[in-house]
């Protein structure tokens, strides 16, 4: 089967007649991508940065960005807080939050043993999802917000693209720890946001930062604030997606322990 990486350049290919029928795409760039005429039974889109403002995302001539995102911030109670512009707003986006999680964690408790690295599809395991949110916090409020000179966590988990970002690999462990130090780092991460929450002032949302993986991009502390918050969101999305998948299979696939 044809595969295709980072390494070919399709920009601006023409597929005409061409059977793509279960394809998959992963963290691909179809940024203006013009379908005619397609057949889309069973597809499946997961884009969790949809335009914002930007370029419509546009079926049958309809920008459907704005059902999507209605739809989940139905199904998500709280996610429409995520915007929060103010400390009280921020608060309860948060507090919305720490809620849905608690619930989550107690719906993986009750699942059988070894759900937690279970890995769906080739995606992230339950277990490897908090982790990469510990590094999400890491980077967005340890180093970019507290300026912390090595605030990355050793179980933090990186993303594809974390050397490109140059993000030094060797402070990471490797294999799969125990779930029981994921849940410590990931509440002691929960708790570092919490706390700055609790304190912070208008005038400290407006301070300037450099993006922690740009530093000459300028971000505020309040659009920090908004990736961690959009982070979460989206990865508990991923999550209860999988799960729903798991408990429907069955627990067939563990994550790899290399």
């Amino acid at each position: 089967m044809a595969r295709f990486t980072r390494s070919d350049d399709l920009r601006g290919a023409t597929f005409e007649g061409a059977d793509l029928h279960r394809a998959r795409f992963v963290e691909s760039d179809l940024s203006g991508v013009v379908m005619r005429g397609v057949q889309v039974e069973g597809m499946d889109v997961d884009a969790p940065w949809l335009p914002d403002g930007g370029a419509p995302f546009r079926v049958n001539g309809v920008d459907v960005t704005p059902y999507v995102e209605a739809e989940l911030d139905r199904r998500f109670p709280g996610r429409d807080l995520r915007r929060a512009t103010d400390p009280e707003g921020l608060r309860a986006a948060w507090a919305a939050l720490d809620s849905t999680w608690a619930a989550t964690l107690e719906r993986v408790a009750a699942m059988p043993d070894g759900t937690v690295d279970v890995s769906v599809d080739g995606e992230w395991s339950f277990a490897q999802t908090l982790r990469h949110l510990v590094l999400a916090t890491d980077a967005w409020l340890g180093r970019a917000v507290l300026g912390l000179e090595q605030p990355f966590h050793p179980l933090g988990q990186p993303g594809p693209q974390a050397a490109e970002d140059g993000l030094d690999l060797s402070v990471f462990e490797t294999g799969t720890p125990a779930f029981a130090r994921v849940r410590e780092a990931r509440a002691d991460r929960v708790a570092m946001v919490r706390d700055l929450l609790a304190a912070v002032t208008p005038e400290e949302l407006a301070v300037v930062r450099a993006n922690p993986w740009a530093p000459d991009y300028p971000e505020t502390t309040l659009s920090c604030v908004h990736v961690i918050l959009e982070e979460e969101w989206e990865h508990h999305r991923f999550a209860v997606r999988d799960l729903d998948l798991i408990e429907a299979r069955g627990v067939t696939e563990r994550t790899s322990s290399g």
